[in-house]
């Protein structure tokens, strides 16, 4: 390893290395980008908030030794399960069925970065083209729409306030802080929630009564079939997201990491595993990450070390949990609302970055299914355990319908190739 000190415009490359104090400053940074998204999600689907933030610090870490160090990442909780999430813990909100499906997703995906390890990445981007992978991301912020109005309208004057603050931050800041606004607005709206009497006064005893260090609350998973099905889309995600990652770091830092992609899968599904079988939310790559090493230009993954050390050490404390869930449910739901309205616009994002051509009925089509099979949350139950939503759905909806046409449509222009070569040799 290196260790230099880099002047302002300086590049840190991920095997290069800071003198400690800047690391840490820096690894800290990286603590507020994840923060805000990596805790909304379990208090969105109900697990412990502090076994969250505890195992996204442990996967990371994982993550940073399956890769050798080749990546820098933090792992965070995965917007992408909280629908099957839901769907799996039923109206009995049991955890334990949710986590059997969290760690066989982290199982098919280690299984997808052994095989990649092996024969390359090639077959993944035939399997799933930008239009396939824009449809994926857009379902999932559609189908998380209802969630979002839920909480929204459990106080619209805060859920809006929620949302005001995280426009004016991110319009006005530059820099560091219009990178965090959505963090910040959370904070903002949170604290005035507490001056105006907005918090749950059980919260508030439970924030007074919960220690300072102590063990988070450790759930197991129960493995059922149902489960584990829904979470089978979501391996689909997790690998479009862990490759935007890896290609955005490489083009950072100037050096090919296509080598490492299925190391990448790897990690994270390891991950991921052992969050399932411990409580904590499923993981992945961030991308709010990204734009802190952007604005940085720091890639060292000793930063991301630090991060993840200081993460574990927030899910030691049980005042920390008890201080998250003190957040009322409409400040959540005036950010839930941007979140997912984002990852819908991110998968037009996609299209739009790719040069998806929507004339062609074979991009078209399948794009348009998917979509309202998310926004529509289509269930298909196929007995009372087993039911698909519209996530679930979407995914094989839209995976299915474009090789179908792509298939046919290929067909059809050997045929006409075909039939012109003969009408020209028949002319001659």
């Amino acid at each position: 390893m290196l260790w230099k000190v880099v002047s302002a415009g300086g590049v840190v490359r991920p095997n290069e290395r800071l003198l400690w104090p800047q690391t840490i400053g820096i690894g800290m940074q990286h603590v507020i980008a994840m923060f805000g998204a990596t805790f909304l999600v379990p208090l969105i689907t109900g697990f412990p908030p502090t076994t969250t933030i505890l195992f996204s610090g442990v996967g990371t870490i994982v993550f940073l030794l399956v890769t050798r160090n080749k990546i820098p990442s933090y792992l965070g909780s995965s917007f992408a399960f909280i629908s099957p999430v839901i769907a799996s813990m039923g109206a009995n909100k049991n955890i334990g069925l949710a986590l059997g499906g969290i760690v066989a997703a982290g199982f098919i995906l280690f299984l997808v970065g052994l095989l990649v390890n092996r024969v390359g990445h090639a077959w993944i981007n035939k399997l799933m083209p930008p239009v396939v992978t824009g449809s994926i991301v857009a379902l999932i912020g559609l189908n998380l729409a209802s969630v979002a109005a839920k909480n929204t309208a459990s106080n619209w004057y805060y859920s809006t306030l929620t949302m005001l603050v995280i426009l004016v931050i991110a319009a006005i800041s530059r820099g560091f802080l219009g990178r965090i606004s959505i963090f910040a607005g959370v904070v903002i709206s949170w604290v005035i929630a507490a001056l105006s009497g907005g918090l749950d006064p059980k919260s508030v005893q439970a924030l007074s009564d919960a220690a300072w260090f102590g063990l988070p609350p450790i759930k197991h998973p129960v493995f059922t079939l149902g489960p584990v099905l829904l979470m089978i889309p979501v391996v689909l995600i997790l690998i479009a997201e862990n490759t935007g990652h890896v290609k955005a770091v490489a083009e950072m830092t100037g050096e090919s990491l296509d080598a490492s992609l299925g190391r990448a899968y790897m990690g994270d599904g390891l991950a991921t595993m052992i969050a399932g079988f411990f409580g904590g939310s499923g993981t992945t790559t961030y991308a709010e990450n990204i734009g802190v090493m952007a604005a940085t230009r720091v890639y060292s993954t000793a930063a991301y070390l630090v991060a993840a050390i200081f993460a574990i050490a927030l899910g030691l404390c049980p005042k920390f949990g008890a201080l998250i869930l003190t957040m009322p449910l409409s400040v959540l739901g005036g950010v839930t609302t941007i979140l997912y309205g984002l990852i819908a616009v991110l998968g037009g994002r996609i299209w739009i970055e790719n040069a998806v051509n929507f004339k062609l009925n074979r991009n078209l089509m399948p794009a348009a299914i998917a979509v309202i099979m998310g926004a529509g949350d289509f269930t298909l139950a196929l007995s009372k355990d087993v039911a698909f939503g519209g996530i679930a759905l979407g995914t094989v909806a839209v995976l299915v319908s474009y090789h179908l046409m792509a298939l046919l449509e290929g067909k059809k222009s050997g045929q006409q190739l075909t039939a012109r070569s003969q009408d020209l040799a028949a002319a001659e």
